[in-house]
């Protein structure tokens, strides 16, 4: 059940990426083509910090499901070990 969940959060970590991709990439068009909110400038910023507050977001993510696997193959190999 354990891995069940491990392996759809996941799947949603890349979906979610995805979706925020998507949302920062419409948010700039609207800015863009909005004069009022800043025009291509804002944009180009919007650009720049979606995307790097996107890649630490999910860098985060996924170094907790490494975490996760990286202590299930320690545990694994102990056991493993203890057998001998």
């Amino acid at each position: 059940m354990r891995n069940l969940f491990i392996g759809l959060f996941e799947k949603l970590v890349g979906l979610f990426t995805v979706l925020m991709f998507a949302a920062v990439t419409v948010g700039a068009v609207v800015v863009f083509n909005d004069p009022a909110q800043g025009g291509a400038a804002a944009a180009i910023a919007l650009l720049v910090g979606g995307t790097i507050y996107i890649t630490m977001m999910v860098g985060m993510l996924y170094l907790f499901l490494g975490v996760y696997h990286n202590t299930k193959r320690t545990v694994e190999l102990l056991e493993r070990i203890a057998k001998e």
